[in-house]
């Protein structure tokens, strides 16, 4: 998820120095989307991950 943020991002940037601002735009909303995902996954995962050694202990 994290590298598709990435590669969203790295399109938006190129897409914007050449000039495709729709473009561009529509790429960086799609990184920001696949970001928050990434993160909300990451927390749950980490919180599952916490919880289980709490639980072992």
């Amino acid at each position: 998820m994290l590298k598709w943020a990435i590669i969203f991002a790295i399109i938006s940037l190129v897409a914007g120095w050449l000039g495709f601002g729709t473009l561009s735009g529509a790429a960086a909303a799609i990184a920001k989307v696949l970001f928050a995902i990434f993160v909300i996954i990451f927390l749950i995962a980490l919180l599952a991950v916490i919880g289980v050694i709490h639980m072992a202990t």
